[in-house]
């Protein structure tokens, strides 16, 4: 976390330990995510960290962590209520006992993140309570608008700290919330065994109830393509500071995309996709590259 130097050095310490602290929660929980946020400029790089830790944190608690250290199901839901709440209203103060919500309080305030993509990410979170299955594409649109789109906006406006500028900012908005939709799509397919066993959950619509064929499982695969083509056009425009990380990202999501599609439905359930180490390293060294090239054009 970047602090003023003109607050005391004991608060600029324990902001450094914040922003520790959300850093190890995307080391611990993600090691893609991680990876491309290294190569995020500072303080890009800190910023995303603290936007992952909340957002991981909500995750928790609605996806069984909360209700498997004790928490009663009929808890689980004010607890999240709870969560929101802090989250909104963190931003008002400068200091919080949580390191995570001390973080994400310099973020917010940083990169004047709008309550509403707040509101709109909880409300998905709190889908995730009472909703196992999705029936029709427009209902699961709204959950990946409220559980993806939002954070790549979200990102976008971590992006713009410091006075940076985008020409077409309608443009590059779109673009992010197409590339965190396609991100979303990836870790469905990748999670499909884990969502089903564990979470009882089914997040694509099926003709047949519960069972993703390979033929929709195709269609999902073309969605995430045309996602990630907006997305990838939108690459350049954005800061210097953010297109490295940003170019990993999509290469480690295009590469999953492909992982996927050659994969039939029974080998996903079987087994999680993955980006094998020495193909994150190349792709380390494509995205150090063309992320240069477009800083030229």
């Amino acid at each position: 976390m970047t602090s003023s130097p003109r607050q005391p050095a004991y608060l600029r310490r324990y902001s450094r330990m914040a922003t520790r602290a959300s850093g190890q929660v995307i080391a611990e929980y993600s090691t893609s995510f991680s990876l491309a946020t290294r190569l995020l400029a500072q303080p890009v790089r800190s910023h995303i960290c603290n936007l992952y830790a909340m957002v991981r944190i909500a995750d928790e608690i609605v996806d069984g962590t909360a209700t498997a250290a004790g928490v009663p199901a009929d808890q689980v839901a004010k607890l999240l209520d709870e969560y929101e709440s802090a989250v909104l209203a963190a931003p008002g103060r400068d200091f919080h006992t949580d390191p995570v919500l001390h973080a994400w309080a310099h973020t917010a305030r940083q990169a004047n993140i709008p309550h509403r993509y707040v509101t709109d990410f909880f409300a998905a979170m709190r889908r995730d309570l009472h909703q196992n299955t999705y029936t029709a594409a427009t209902d699961l649109d709204e959950y990946v608008h409220g559980s993806a789109e939002v954070i790549g906006l979200m990102c976008l406006r971590i992006f713009l700290i410091d006075g940076n500028r985008i020409d077409d900012l309608a443009a590059t908005e779109a673009a992010a919330s197409r590339f965190g939709a396609a991100l979303q799509k990836v870790n469905f397919l990748r999670d499909l065994r884990e969502d089903s066993e564990k979470l009882g959950r089914q997040y694509f619509p099926c003709k047949e109830a519960g069972v993703l064929t390979d033929a929709e499982k195709s269609e999902i695969i073309a969605e995430i393509r045309a996602d990630l083509s907006v997305a990838k056009q939108a690459i350049p425009a954005l800061p210097g500071a953010a297109r490295t990380g940003v170019l990993m990202a999509w290469l480690l999501f295009n590469d999953l995309a492909d992982r996927l599609d050659a994969a039939t439905v029974a080998q996903i359930r079987t087994q999680r996709i993955r980006v094998p180490a020495h193909v994150k390293a190349r792709f380390g060294v494509q995205a150090l590259a063309e992320a240069a090239r477009m800083g030229l054009r």
